[in-house]
């Protein structure tokens, strides 16, 4: 398993968006939570598919 620059990125973005989620999801956006949970999903899978 070989950690590089792209991985760590990806997994960045998964998370910033990820804190995006709970965040719509306080102010009680469910649609744009919804949303953003998909694209963390795809981010994550991309860094994990990197490895």
């Amino acid at each position: 398993m070989e950690f590089s620059y792209l991985n760590v990125a990806m997994f960045g973005v998964g998370v910033f968006l990820l804190m995006g989620v709970i965040s719509f999801i306080k102010q009680g956006i469910k649609f744009g939570a919804l949303v953003l949970l998909v694209l963390t999903a795809l981010a994550f899978t991309a860094g994990a598919l990197r490895l």
